[in-house]
């Protein structure tokens, strides 16, 4: 039994230094390395999700300008539409306008040339009538000669 405790102190006596080399050379070099990669991996996946926020934030600001400047180029676009219609509106008018006017000098021309036509009408009637009076007059009258 001595021999037994003999040989577990020994393995103490020899253990002990092992131990604290190992405490010293392995394990507290090995935790800073672990502890050190650590705070990179946490910092660097930190700073990914800042850039991932970063960039979500300029995506929602481009798709903000995009949509300001769709609906600028709609308004534009429904400016110019407007405008457009108002010019051939007013074009229309004057068009409208000048063709009513010729509709009506037409119809004064057609009424003053109507008014010469029963004029004449008129006038060769009168002589027609003469004619035919005197036509039918020197018969009647030269019946009863």
């Amino acid at each position: 039994m001595q021999e037994i405790i003999q040989q577990v102190g020994e393995f103490l006596l020899g253990s002990i230094p092992t131990l604290i080399l190992f405490k010293f050379l392995v394990q507290g070099p090995l935790s800073r390395t672990l502890a050190e990669r650590r705070a990179r991996t946490s910092g660097a996946v930190d700073d990914a999700n800042k850039a991932i926020a970063a960039a979500e934030a300029k995506a929602e600001d481009y798709a903000s300008k995009l949509r300001h400047a769709r609906a600028e180029v709609f308004k534009v676009r429904e400016q110019r539409l407007q405008q457009w219609a108002h010019e051939r509106d007013t074009v229309l008018d004057a068009a409208r306008k000048k063709a009513l006017q010729r509709v009506l000098e037409a119809k004064v021309a057609l009424e003053s040339e109507a008014d010469g036509a029963r004029k004449t009408l008129m006038a060769g009637a009168d002589q027609l009538a003469e004619q035919v009076v005197r036509a039918v007059m020197p018969a009647t009258a030269g019946g009863s000669r």
